[in-house]
């Protein structure tokens, strides 16, 4: 038979409170918290033996940059410009689908070339940052505004020729060379993207101006159109 307990102790044990007790609350991360949804700037410069036409000719076909460029799967222009002052016509809005750890998305960039000069690809917030030609001979700032998209908060991609001179191994002949730059800003809208890129973002330019270098090689080098 249990020993009952005298009525004092129970009423001692029961004043007696608990000390430094407080409740722990549970750890939570913010998803927006996560790293990867800063801001990136990347740039890169590459001197190519090429005419600067044909190096534009490479950059603005838009087209053929899933047969060629890493992480991009699909590219397909879906809008293109009024003929300029030489009947051609460039591209002004186009669909990418792009892939990375597993992940795959489909974005629209509006591009806007100024002819053998620039190209810019923006999305989301992305600000235009050049001026265009056009066929009466003026120039006027782009206004039309970047395209939302669920990957990047905001995307610039801007690519610009510059045509140089070079001393050639020929005396009196001078040799053709082209400046060409790279300049990519970024932020993803989702902070998991930046998290799964970390390895592959930083080296984004680097890796995007390499591949058009071996294509303007492939396709310039044999025969030299350049």
């Amino acid at each position: 038979m249990a020993c009952p307990i005298p009525l004092r102790v129970m009423r001692r044990i029961s004043s007696v409170k608990p000390q430094n007790f407080r409740p722990v609350a549970p750890i939570r991360r913010s998803f927006l918290s996560l790293p990867g949804s800063e801001l990136i700037t990347l740039k890169e410069t590459r001197i190519l033996p090429y005419k600067s036409s044909s190096l534009y000719t490479l950059i603005a076909d838009v087209d053929r940059y899933s047969s060629f460029i890493p992480y991009c799967q699909e590219s397909r222009v879906t809008k293109w410009s009024e003929p300029d002052t030489k009947g051609k016509k460039w591209p002004e809005q186009a669909d990418l689908k792009v892939g990375w750890g597993g992940f795959e998305e489909t974005f629209t960039s509006k591009l806007n070339c100024v002819p053998d000069t620039i190209v810019e690809a923006l999305g989301g917030d992305a600000v235009p940052a050049v001026s265009k030609q056009h066929s009466l001979g003026r120039l006027s700032r782009i206004e039309s505004p970047a395209i939302p998209n669920n990957i990047f908060k905001r995307l610039s991609t801007r690519w610009t020729v510059k045509p140089l001179s070079g001393q050639s191994a020929t005396p009196g002949v001078a040799r053709v060379l082209t400046e060409v730059n790279l300049a990519i800003e970024f932020q993803f809208s989702n902070p998991l993207y930046g998290s799964l890129s970390k390895a592959v973002a930083p080296k984004l330019a680097e890796v995007m101006i390499e591949a058009f270098e071996k294509r303007a090689k492939l396709l310039l080098d044999s025969p030299r159109q350049g």
